[in-house]
C-alpha cells in the first residue's frame, strides 16, 4: 500500500515521463539550432517529426477500474492489472478478510471494500468480481479513473460455466451435461432460484448490474447497450486476447511488458465439453446458446464490432499484429525464462502447492511450475506472473493492511 504522504506510483511514473520529455526536447532543440548554423541537408531537418515523436508521449494511466466478468479470461487481466500495481506501488480495492469478492452476486456497495472509510478515494486500482453499481464505484475510485472490461462469445463462455459451477448452480447440476442442458433448459432452470442460478443464463449481463432474466426486447437491450458504452472507456474481446491487450496497451500508454501475461485458470482438454448438433431439433447447442442467452449474445456481437472498429481508429492491421509478434515473442521468452515445464501442467503435477490454483466444478484448473535456479529478482518476477487470484489477492492484503489478519478463501 502506497504511503500518501509520500510520492505515488502516478507521480512517479508522471515525473519519469517529464523528464524524458525535457532531456529529449533540449537535445533535439540543439540538434536543429547546429542544423541550421552548419546547413545540414534537408533531408534530415525532415526527420524532426520522426525524432520529436517521444515528446508527445502520453502519461501511463494508473487509475483503472476493471469489471471482471465471468468465465472470459478475466482471471488473467486480473493477474496483469495486480503485477502493474505492484510494479508501481499502487493501491487495490479489495474485499474485506477472508472474502476474494467485493460482494458479489449482491450489487457493489463501498462498505465491501477494506478500509475505504480510510483509504476514501485513493485507491488507484479494482479489480476483483463484483456485480456493477457506477454510482457505488464512482465513490471508491478517483474521477479520472479508466473503466474497461472484457467479453466473450456466449457459446464458449456458457460452456466453461457449465464445467465450473456445475456443483453449484443447480440449473447444472440435474443435467448430465451441457448439451443436455440445453436441450431443454427450462427444465433445469428454476427463475426463482436467482442466486445459483445466475451462471446458467445471461451472466455477463447479470455482472454488469442488470436483470439476466429479462425480456429480449430490441428498445431495452439498445438502451442498456448504451448504458454500457457511456460507462466504460474500453471493452474488450477475450476471442482475440493478444489483440485485446495490445488494445489496452495502447490505450493506457503502457509498455508491453505491462500486459505481456502467461494464461490462468486454465482447463485440461479433457473438461472440455463439445457443443453438438441435437438430433430432435433442426438447432445445434451453439445456436440454442444464442437464444437461451439472447442477452449476453446481443451484447457480445455489439462490443466485438465497436472493438475492432477502435483498432482501425488508432492502428492499421498490419501494424496490430507486428505489436502482437512483439508480445507473444516477449511472452515465449519470459516462459523460457521462468517455466520449468514452459508450459501449463495438471493440478496434480503442481509441486508448489501455494500455488495450485482453486479447483471449481468438474474443471481440472492447470497451473505453473517455476524453475529452481532462478535468482532472487527473478523468481519475484515469474512467481507474480503464475500467482492464481486467491494466493494474490491473500498476499496484497498482507501488503496493504500488514495489521490485520486474514486469508481469503472464496
Amino acid at each position: 500500500m502506497k504511503e500518501h504522504t509520500s510520492i505515488t506510483g502516478r507521480e512517479y511514473l508522471g515525473l519519469q515521463v517529464v523528464l524524458k520529455k525535457i532531456m529529449c526536447l533540449s537535445f533535439w532543440l540543439g540538434f536543429v539550432f547546429l542544423a541550421g548554423f552548419l546547413q545540414m541537408d534537408e533531408k534530415l531537418i525532415k526527420l524532426w517529426p520522426t525524432f520529436t515523436q517521444d515528446i508527445t508521449h502520453c502519461l501511463p494511466t494508473t487509475n483503472v477500474m476493471y469489471l471482471k466478468t465471468h468465465k472470459t479470461a478475466s482471471s488473467t487481466v486480473l493477474n496483469i492489472l495486480f503485477n502493474f500495481s505492484e510494479k508501481h506501488n499502487l493501491t487495490v480495492a479489495l474485499a474485506h478478510a477472508p472474502h476474494v469478492n467485493l460482494g458479489y452476486p449482491s450489487l457493489f456497495k463501498t462498505a465491501f471494500v477494506e478500509e475505504f472509510k480510510t483509504i476514501g478515494q485513493n485507491f488507484n486500482i479494482m479489480g476483483n468480481h463484483l456485480r456493477f453499481n457506477l454510482p457505488r464505484v464512482r465513490k471508491v475510485m478517483p474521477k479520472d479513473t479508466f473503466y474497461f472490461t472484457i467479453l466473450r462469445d456466449p457459446i464458449l463462455s456458457l460452456e466453461s460455466s457449465y464445467v465450473y459451477y456445475k456443483n453449484y448452480s443447480p440449473a447444472f447440476k440435474n443435467s448430465s451435461n451441457v448439451n443436455e442442458f440445453l436441450s431443454s433448459p427450462w427444465t433445469y432452470y428454476d427463475l426463482n432460484v436467482k442466486i445459483y442460478n445466475i451462471h446458467a443464463r445471461n451472466n455477463m449481463w447479470f455482472d454488469f448490474g442488470y436483470d439476466n432474466n429479462a425480456e429480449d426486447d430490441d428498445y431495452y437491450v439498445q438502451s442498456i447497450i448504451q448504458n454500457i458504452e457511456q460507462n466504460f472507456h474500453l471493452i474488450l474481446i477475450a476471442n482475440y486476447f493478444d489483440e485485446s491487450m495490445i488494445l489496452l496497451q495502447n490505450t493506457l500508454c503502457w509498455d508491453l511488458d505491462g500486459v505481456v501475461y502467461f494464461k490462468l485458470n486454465t482447463r485440461s482438454l479433457e473438461s472440455v465439453q463439445t457443443l453438438t448438433p441435437e438430433g430432435h431439433s433442426p438447432l445445434t447447442s451453439q445456436e440454442k446458446v444464442k437464444d437461451w442467452c439472447a442477452l449476453d449474445w446481443k451484447l457480445y456481437k455489439h462490443f466485438n464490432n465497436t472493438f475492432w472498429i477502435k483498432i482501425h481508429n488508432m492502428m492499421s492491421l498490419p501494424s496490430l499484429y507486428q505489436e502482437v509478434k512483439l508480445l507473444q515473442k516477449r511472452q515465449q521468452e519470459l516462459m523460457e525464462t521462468c517455466l520449468f515445464e514452459k508450459t501449463a501442467v495438471d493440478k496434480s503435477k503442481i509441486k508448489d502447492k501455494t500455488l495450485k490454483p482453486y479447483q471449481s466444478g468438474v474443471a481440472n484448473i492447470l497451473g505453473y511450475n517455476l524453475k529452481q535456479d532462478l535468482d532472487n529478482m527473478t523468481i519475484k518476477i515469474c512467481r507474480r506472473m503464475i500467482m492464481p487470484e486467491v494466493q494474490y489477492v491473500s498476499h496484497l492484503y498482507r501488503q496493504q493492511f500488514p495489521h490485520k489478519t486474514g486469508k481469503p478463501t472464496d
